[in-house]
């Protein structure tokens, strides 16, 4: 249930309730909206739980919470929450721009992708240094060597970092590096990730599964925000479905179903969603178009020698002549793309 503080509501009557929440056996989460302070409760509820907290000073309603993902929902926080990760922003009215290759290959081919992608306009870089591959056989990345590098690029052109992490035993390591966590597709329910994700402040970047809905997705998303990190972004990277055209089907209603549902970010990845280099660009202004507060984007210096993913990867001329066509989308919708003057430190 939600504990609707009044709007004038003082730091110590939310602090006296989140108290009270607590004592009757369930977990606070207090989230700070423009107007009002809500106090989400989350857990088995008793008898008279509702009446008991109605009473409370500064109280100006108790309601049910319908959705079965609890502080994800729009119910519990109306305001859209924006992330803020070094140089990236995302939500809120600004859109971000994620961009790089799919796998950490050399210095020299990061240090490159870093630099072209920057002047292109992203504000953030992304690369794998952990890879899930499907066959044993395939290159598995080149762990805390390649964060090493990523960190190095993030140093010499302010780029935040979004790298994927794998498993819980490595949260803090990737953490210690990057300034956002990807969590992918194949690890979108492994709830012990997700809830060892939750206990840092560090960014979450969730990927949808090819076979998740999208009550699977936020209750994904649940297990992080329920362990108290509200900075997570939701992740379109598509979807199996019957056609054979693409590599998955990039289903953009998400995007304006999510943001029916819930307050956090959707960030839309064109590349995993088709497949193929041609159809990005036209599938990146698309999402701006659907609404998509981000966009996470492969991009190459040399697409046909790349480790992983090289059919699906935009050079560096591809990603200019797609980022102008993303403004243009932007522009005449009236939404920001963020750029490297509003970079925040985290």
């Amino acid at each position: 249930m939600i504990v609707v503080m009044e709007k004038g509501a003082t730091k110590d009557q939310i602090q006296h309730m989140a108290g009270r929440v607590e004592a009757l056996g369930l977990r606070a989460h207090l989230i700070y909206g423009t107007e009002h302070t809500v106090i989400a409760a989350i857990g088995e509820k008793r008898e008279h739980t509702k009446e008991s907290l109605e009473s409370g000073a500064g109280v100006a309603e108790v309601v049910p919470i319908l959705a079965p993902y609890k502080v994800a929902s729009r119910e519990v926080k109306p305001e859209p929450t924006q992330v803020v990760a070094g140089g990236l922003t995302v939500g809120a009215g600004v859109m971000g721009v994620i961009a790089g290759p799919c796998s950490v290959e050399n210095e020299e081919q990061l240090i490159s992708t870093a630099r072209a992608v920057k002047a292109a306009g992203a504000t953030a870089l992304r690369g794998g240094a952990f890879k899930p591959r499907s066959s044993p056989y395939s290159s598995q990345g080149m762990k805390e060597d390649g964060l090493k590098l990523l960190a190095a690029a993030r140093e010499e052109t302010g780029l935040a970092v979004v790298t994927e992490v794998m498993s819980p035993e490595d949260v803090e390591l990737v953490a210690s590096y990057a300034d956002v966590l990807q969590i992918g597709a194949r690890n979108m329910q492994n709830y012990r990730l997700l809830e060892e994700a939750g206990r840092l402040d560090t960014p979450i970047l969730l990927k949808r599964g090819p076979s998740a809905t999208m009550d699977e997705l936020l209750l994904a998303a649940e297990y992080i925000l329920n362990e108290g990190n509200p900075n997570v972004m939701l992740c379109e990277r598509g979807i199996r479905t019957f056609e054979s055209h693409t590599r998955f089907t990039l289903p953009l209603a998400s995007v304006p179903y999510l943001h029916h549902k819930t307050h956090l970010p959707v960030v839309i990845d064109p590349s995993h969603g088709t497949g193929h280099t041609y159809l990005v660009p036209d599938m990146a202004a698309a999402s701006v178009a659907a609404g998509a507060d981000g966009l996470i984007v492969e991009v190459h210096p040399n697409p046909e020698g790349a480790f992983s993913d090289g059919y699906q990867s935009l050079t560096f001329q591809q990603f200019e002549q797609t980022m102008a066509r993303v403004r243009k989308v932007a522009d005449a919708l009236g939404v920001q793309i963020a750029s490297q003057s509003r970079r925040v430190t985290v």
